[in-house]
């Protein structure tokens, strides 16, 4: 582990850098040279290109490369050079976010100094857990096991379904269904669950630093008492929320154009991949809802309070003549005092007990919607649409 400092303080200990991302596969990546610091980008592209050629080139071998293009097929297209890809582009783009927001919680005093050598334990308790190689294994070997259970081994979609790619073949395992499921889709569901253990890392992360002596100030700007950086790290999840929901959008897709699903089923699996998307990358801010609650709770009490206070002698000096210096109204810092007061106690009022805004739900809300679009082509075809819009437009 790097054992540089997230923040430098002149008291307490160092704070070991944090970072969630390691394991036997990245350090692979790096003796490859496709890994750079915590840009892995060109490992995820390594990757599924590697899985989508030599699928593609044994099935021209094989004489069956009209399938390949198929739309059918797509969830072979989409795993392998979108979504796989995407996993790792997030990977680069958040890790970097994550170390940052830690820095900023340091730096800004919100874990204060006595907490150091705790947020430290903790820093280096995920570090420990993110690297094992023997969790690695565990998903390969729940990869490879996943063929044996029916709910895992019947995935949504053709291409992620055994039973049916076997019913298909006559149940004989040629080269090209060897490799694909094999490797290919053993290789997808690896990256899955490698994404779902780091995903469950930065959780246990954040349930921790939620536990320490924190000092959470009301009237911070951001609105959320000095974890509104957290926001930023949760909205470069939205390229991994966008791979997923092009994995389900073509696994939709693969069933509509095969016949095995209705169109008007998306009516209510669009809402749920949604509501997935939300459990998985806005949940994690809910770790902090009821620390952020009484945060506000008690700031209101204190600052209305001392708002009361404040407005009772102001009363007192400027409406009902208590003033025994004689001090002029104009130009006094009274009223800029009042206004800053005002200011405070509305900061207060309008803090947000969840360290999100409505921006990051539209952020994630789009990258969940957007890649489900397409797929109202396979109801309406783009003549028909753009028939319908020119007519729109023009009052026909």
């Amino acid at each position: 582990m790097t054992m540089h400092t997230a923040a430098t303080m002149n008291d307490g200990p160092a704070i070991p850098e944090f970072s969630m991302f390691g394991g036997p596969l990245q350090r692979l990546g790096r003796r490859l040279g496709l890994v750079r610091d915590t840009n892995s980008f060109r490992l995820g592209l390594a990757l599924g290109v590697l899985a989508w050629v030599v699928l593609a080139l044994l099935m021209l071998l094989m004489g069956v490369g009209r399938r390949l293009f198929a739309l059918d097929t797509i969830g072979v297209h989409v795993r392998f050079l979108v979504a796989v890809p995407l996993f790792f582009l997030c990977e680069t783009w958040v890790a970097p976010r994550m170390a940052e927001f830690v820095n900023d919680i340091v730096r800004s005093g919100v874990v204060p100094a006595s907490e150091y050598p705790a947020l430290a334990r903790v820093i280096r308790r995920v570090d420990r857990l993110k690297d094992p190689w023997l969790a690695e294994v565990c998903f390969l070997l729940a990869v490879v096991s996943f063929v044996f259970v029916e709910p895992f081994a019947s995935l949504p979609g053709r291409t992620g379904n055994w039973d049916l790619l076997l019913t298909q073949s006559g149940g004989r395992l040629g080269p090209i269904l060897r490799w694909y499921l094999w490797f290919c889709l053993p290789l997808f569901r690896f990256l899955m669950l490698r994404w779902l253990w780091h995903l469950g890392l930065w959780c246990y992360f954040l349930w921790r630093v939620q536990r320490l002596e924190l000092h959470l100030v009301p009237t911070h700007p951001d609105h959320a008492a000095g974890l509104g950086y957290l926001e930023i790290v949760q909205e470069h999840f939205a390229v991994l929320a966008t791979a997923i929901s092009a994995v389900l959008a073509a696994s939709f897709a693969e069933g509509i154009a095969a016949g095995d699903m209705a169109f008007e089923a998306l009516y209510g699996l669009v809402p749920l991949v949604l509501l997935l998307t939300a459990l998985l990358f806005g949940g994690p801010l809910l770790i902090f809802c009821h620390r952020l609650w009484a945060c506000r709770v008690t700031g209101w009490s204190e600052y209305m309070g001392m708002a009361s206070r404040y407005v009772q002698a102001f009363d007192r000096k400027w409406i009902r003549g208590d003033n025994p210096c004689g001090e002029m109204i104009l130009g006094t810092p009274d009223m800029q005092s009042l206004a800053d007061l005002t200011n405070s106690v509305n900061v207060v009022r309008e803090m947000q007990w969840l360290p999100g805004s409505r921006r990051l739900v539209l952020g994630l809300a789009a990258s969940a919607v957007l890649p489900m679009l397409p797929l109202a082509f396979l109801k309406y075809p783009v003549g028909d649409l753009a028939a319908r819009l020119f007519s729109t437009l023009m009052g026909l």
